[in-house]
């Protein structure tokens, strides 16, 4: 059957389903397989169109449902679609905003006629119907139009799967009907979760209908990668041979060349540039981490084999130090490099299939793809001695690098995994709250009765944030006058400090009078400082919090995760906590980065800002009570914008697991109307 692409199969690899093919869209031939990045709002992030076109990419995905929003339909038409308006002159691929639908599950109402949103811009209620999504496909201008489809969970059991899949074939029929005659190409999307006879009957019955291609959905949403790979085999062998396949969302280069060998023709994934903003790249060496220590001094390219810019003209070591910085170029170099080395993968399973040698290809690339630097192997523990030390519930860990640090043994995480503990207590404790700047008083003041500043210290854990205050206190006070410093500390469990006292060669920061104080005393007083004083109170941080002497100015929030200490991370101890600032100006710092935690932070009253990166994340949490955002020092500080809006409505965690699901709607509106989010009231 001819189709507007004019696909041509030219070559199928013996003993493997993998297969070589051209086809031709409005603006460029297209070979196949091939790898779609991912420009979800008409960009790849933190690369050029240029840096695309040089790479090989020959379609880019964009998300129909990001450019609905913003910058929405009229501005398309306007300027005569998006290949004008992003520079770009090779092929797009709009998809159809039906995986928004199912990663938006508590912020829409789905009916036959559509999904009701509410915008995460301005609030306002759209309707995303098949009519809607192909007319706003139609408008941004790409080459192939995905079919408005109802994705949900592989998991899913088969009941909910059954009723999704006859929403999605009845959309499919809408899709087709609200191209019309619109030259641009439209792909329909065989669902049916991990049952082969719903997959079965999808294909049957999408294969009736006049679509110029298909697409495996709903996979990489929940099921094993073996499970993925044998519906996608199943699936593909279904569909007809004379139109593109394509399965969407995949994936690693390995689950890449895993489907190609199952019948696949065209995939997109986030993970080339996603991964390479956590300083991650692929190579002929195996899965490299930039932040390893091993990279420090290495004058090795990126990847011996490979001819993008990157390999050609930076180093192992520059990349390394771009990653530790968080600098930007270095997430723009390893992002290059990344799609640089899927595309150059696909051309070499291209030439194989055209040659007829696949399979040596197939078992070639599977010996590294899966694997980490093949010649830096990781090892997860470096131990300078046999003899594990232990006490209670904790033991000394060592890491890789050489840095000692405490790993709680019931749950196995670790205080500072990645960082020295007084290097990340310093970066992201002492240096953001400005420590340094607000202990120091002018010449003319009088430290008597200048008034103190206070630390809430919550999770003392083995006293890192709290001597990475009191150094800095004593480092300043050499310099001149200072005003009192009070450190309150919350601890439940003091054997983790007393195992890093108990071995103070790998833990040297607890060579001091203050460790000692507090756990003989639970007390401690400067004899050198006179305005230095630090305090235990042990027990349940929600239970002692009331018996603080004095409300906070700082907070250095740094308690086990929530999957080990879930009470201290709930809305109603972000509320207690914000009380307890008895309406002071007080500054919450924390290392997580989770959006149910910053959503619970919002609703508790606080406002919320993006922190410095810490080990392996990215952007850390600061939270300020109303009195510290209107201090003229909180400029300072980024302060989440109403396009956080969007990755809050996208996350499972959306409403905190201890809210009653009678209360969403409200908790939805306390966020939504956040003074945060709206700075002209």
């Amino acid at each position: 059957m001819a189709t507007r692409l004019n696909f041509r199969l030219d070559a199928q690899a013996t003993g493997s389903r993998a297969r070589a093919a051209t086809f031709r869209t409005l603006h460029n031939e297209v070979q196949t397989p091939l790898f779609m990045p991912v420009g979800t709002q008409a960009t790849v992030k933190a690369q050029l169109p240029q840096t695309l076109e040089d790479a090989g990419t020959q379609i880019l995905l964009v998300n129909t449902y990001h450019l609905l929003l913003r910058p929405g339909p009229e501005v398309f038409r306007r300027t005569g679609g998006i290949h004008g308006f992003m520079s770009w002159k090779r092929s797009v691929l709009t998809d159809s905003g039906g995986f928004q639908i199912f990663s938006l599950p508590h912020s829409r109402a789905m009916s036959e006629e559509g999904a009701v949103f509410q915008s995460y811009l301005d609030g306002k209620t759209i309707l995303l119907s098949p009519e809607v999504s192909i007319e706003t496909q139609k408008a941004i201008g790409g080459d192939v139009m995905m079919a408005l489809d109802h994705c949900i969970a592989s998991t899913a059991d088969e009941a909910a799967a059954r009723a999704a899949l006859g929403v999605t074939h009845r959309w499919a029929a809408r899709s087709l009907a609200a191209r019309g005659d619109s030259p641009q190409s439209m792909f329909g999307i065989v669902q049916g979760a991990l049952f082969k006879e719903l997959r079965r009957e999808s294909a049957a019955c999408l294969s009736e209908m006049p679509f110029d291609g298909f697409a495996v959905g709903g996979l990489a949403v929940g099921e094993g990668k073996s499970e993925r790979e044998d519906v996608c085999e199943f699936t593909a062998q279904l569909l007809p041979e004379d139109k593109p396949r394509y399965l969407m969302g995949v994936g690693t280069p390995l689950d890449i060349l895993e489907a190609v060998h199952r019948g696949v023709d065209m995939f997109d994934c986030i993970m080339p540039t996603q991964l390479a903003q956590r300083g991650a790249a692929f190579t002929s060496r195996g899965f490299l981490q930039m932040r390893r220590g091993v990279y420090k001094f290495s004058e090795e390219k990126l990847d011996p084999t490979c001819a993008c810019p990157t390999c050609a003209r930076y180093s192992r070591a520059y990349l390394h130090h771009l990653t530790k910085t968080s600098e930007t170029l270095g997430w723009q170099l390893l992002g290059k490099h990344n799609i640089h080395f899927y595309h150059q993968l696909m051309r070499e399973i291209r030439e194989s299939i055209l040659a007829d040698s696949f399979l040596d290809l197939y078992r070639e690339k599977r010996a590294f793809l899966h694997e980490s630097d093949l010649d830096n192997p990781i090892r997860a523990q470096k131990p300078k001695r046999t003899k594990l030390h232990t006490l209670g519930n904790y033991e000394v860990h060592i890491a890789w690098e050489g840095f000692a640090s405490i790993r709680q043994i019931s749950s196995g995480e670790i205080m500072h995994s990645r960082t020295p503990p007084m290097e990340e207590a310093t970066r992201l404790y002492i240096e953001q709250s400005s420590l340094a700047g607000r202990v120091q008083l002018a010449a003319s003041e009088n430290p008597e009765s200048a008034a103190p500043l206070v630390i809430w210290d919550v999770g003392l854990g083995a006293a890192a944030n709290a001597m990475a205050a009191i150094l800095c206190y004593e480092e300043q006070a050499t310099s001149g006058p200072v005003r009192p410093l009070r450190i309150i500390s919350f601890e439940n469990d003091l054997d983790s400090l007393r195992l890093a006292f108990r071995h103070s060669r790998d833990f040297p920061y607890l060579r001091h009078s203050g460790p000692a104080g507090i756990l003989k005393d639970g007390a401690w007083q400067s004899r050198r400082h006179a305005g230095l004083s630090w305090l235990l109170l042990p027990g349940d941080f929600l239970e002692t919090m009331s018996i603080a002497p004095v409300p906070p100015d700082l907070i250095f929030y740094d308690m086990f995760s929530t999957k080990t200490s879930g009470d201290q991370w709930t809305l109603n101890a972000f509320r207690e906590l914000f009380e307890a600032c008895a309406g002071r100006a007080a500054e919450l710092f924390t290392y997580t980065c989770s959006t149910a935690n910053r959503a619970a932070l919002l609703a508790a009253g606080f406002y919320v800002a993006r922190g410095r990166n810490a080990g392996e994340k990215l952007e850390t949490t600061i939270a300020l009570t109303p009195a510290a955002r209107r201090a003229s020092s909180s400029c300072r500080y980024e302060l989440l914008t109403p396009d956080w809006l969007e990755k809050w409505q996208r996350s499972g965690a959306k409403f905190p697991g201890e809210l009653p699901t009678n209360q969403y709607t409200s908790f939805e509106q306390v966020i939504r109307g956040h003074a945060q989010f709206h700075p002209e009231r």
